[in-house]
């Protein structure tokens, strides 16, 4: 049987499970017993290759001794160990082991839960599990990567849980044209599943890993933190499937909750890639980690001054940004305006309708600057559609090879991308005009007219995109009314 077969099965299992309510829920059940196999299938590994070797959970609570025999314990029995004594035991792993292993594994569990209610159907999932993946064979390892990869998209339609998940093109295009060389600190403040660490992970090995060495300093190499309990777990599992062997630099924790000052000198790092969440809303008091002139509680607002800080002087960046964000006044408008005076915001790919769908069908951009001197002129760049494409479906997805046409374009930063032309998709605005228009970066192709559709397709899709726009904005005109109400005397 496939991998991809024996998770199907698995998920038909868990949907006769009363306690499983829904994508989300039955992904981070999977994950959890995932995760749990998979570290069993390596502890093997670096068993063989070191005698010495310890493993960081206590006897009873590894795959091998309550998950791995068919005829072990089930039903009742089962479920009470899962419940009253693996979860208790591994959430509090510190108190057994202090390894950095250890560490990992604490943090996955902390917020993890066992959804199954019942003890047969979970030894039904645990003998799929057992049976169906061996991630020591190489074939499978690669297969389950791809796998997770499908397991992420499905969270895409799981509601509020797409939030996580950047499409795959996205992610290898951002990282791409960051390059990020093999001794580089690359972090994701806001990491979700670890796509964009992943990617990098993949890229340095495809161009500067060439020794064991190099691949020991890849290890230490790449950051993420990441507050939702589900996507942490996600990228934890997802790190470890790209071969990092104890993905302690994954935090279970939210970035912006400390002061921006507090973030020293050697915490900067080379590179930042991210696609921060927007249109939410950050808790009370967040916000005064931040100086006065950028005190909001928009979360990607947010993120964008905290990465411009924590980049070392001469350090890249590749965020995704949504369109509000360009043409946003007020703080945003400041928060701009450090962009453009303490960076050089050289390109802004605009994406077009559908590229996070079915999440959000609000239009996005991609960031791309370098800290430490100014913006003399931003380049921008409309990213077309395949021909025949009106948008991204789940059957139409968007396709790495899209990009082709701008990595042509690219040129080097180095010579000042000195080989950019203008054409009917690219152009490009000065420092001194973005000043003149108070800093907004909503800057229309100036080589395409005002065009008119009246495809009824595009018109239900612009106007279920408004409504988006409008709900949005009315949660947040909500947050701030209460926040105000909570305020008066």
């Amino acid at each position: 049987m496939s991998i991809s077969s024996t998770i199907k099965s698995i998920q038909d299992i868990m949907r006769k499970d009363v306690g499983v309510d829904g994508d989300a829920q039955r992904i981070g059940q999977l994950v959890w017993m995932l995760f749990l196999k998979i570290l069993d299938d390596r502890e093997q590994e670096w068993e063989l290759f070191d005698d010495d070797y310890r493993s960081p959970l206590p006897n009873s609570c590894r795959w091998r001794t309550w998950a791995a025999n068919p005829e072990g314990i089930t039903g009742d029995d089962l479920k009470s160990f899962i419940d009253s004594n693996l979860f208790p035991q591994l959430q509090n792993l510190h108190e057994y082991s202090t390894t950095p292993m250890a560490y990992v594994v604490r943090d996955v569990f902390t917020d993890a839960y066992n959804y199954m209610k019942s003890g047969q159907l979970i030894r039904q999932v645990v003998n799929k599990i057992q049976e169906g993946v061996d991630f020591n064979k190489a074939q499978e390892r690669h297969e389950f990567g791809n796998l997770y990869e499908q397991l992420l998209r499905d969270l895409q339609s799981a509601g509020n849980a797409g939030e996580f998940y950047t499409p795959r093109p996205v992610t290898e295009f951002m990282v791409r044209m960051v390059d990020p060389k093999l001794d580089e600190k690359v972090m994701d403040p806001a990491c979700g599943t670890g796509g964009f660490l992943t990617c990098t992970i993949e890229h340095k090995r495809k161009h500067y890993v060439k020794t064991p060495e190099d691949e020991r300093t890849l290890q230490a190499s790449v950051f993420g933190v990441e507050k939702k309990p589900l996507p942490h777990l996600l990228a934890t599992t997802n790190l470890i499937l790209h071969g990092i062997e104890v993905p302690s630099q994954i935090k279970h924790d939210n970035t912006l909750s400390r002061p921006l000052i507090s973030w020293e000198p050697k915490e900067r790092v080379d590179c930042i890639v991210a696609n921060p969440p927007f249109g939410g809303m950050e808790e009370d008091g967040i916000e005064t980690n931040f100086p006065a002139a950028f005190r909001t509680r928009e979360t990607a607002d947010l993120f964008l001054v905290l990465i411009m800080h924590l980049l070392k002087d001469g350090g890249r960046a590749a965020v995704v940004l949504p369109d509000g964000f360009l043409f946003g006044e007020g703080i945003k408008s400041r928060i701009k305006e450090k962009l453009l005076t303490e960076c050089n915001l050289h390109t802004v790919v605009r994406l077009p309708n559908g590229v996070f769908n079915p999440y959000t069908g609000i239009k996005t951009n991609l960031l791309f600057f370098t800290k430490g001197t100014p913006t003399q002129h931003v380049w921008f760049y409309e990213h077309q559609y395949p021909a025949g494409y009106k948008s991204y479906s789940k059957t139409k997805p968007m396709r790495i090879e899209e990009f082709a046409a701008e990595q042509d374009w690219w040129g080097t930063e180095a010579e000042g991308f000195a080989t950019r032309q203008e054409h009917e998709f690219a152009w490009k605005v000065s420092f001194d005009e973005l000043k003149a228009r108070n800093w907004n970066l909503d800057c229309k192709n100036p080589h395409v007219g005002e065009q008119v559709s009246h495809d009824p397709d595009e018109l239900l899709r612009d106007y279920a995109e408004r409504q988006d726009e409008i709900s949005t904005l009315r949660d947040q005109l909500k947050a701030l009314l209460a926040e105000a109400l909570e305020r008066r005397p």
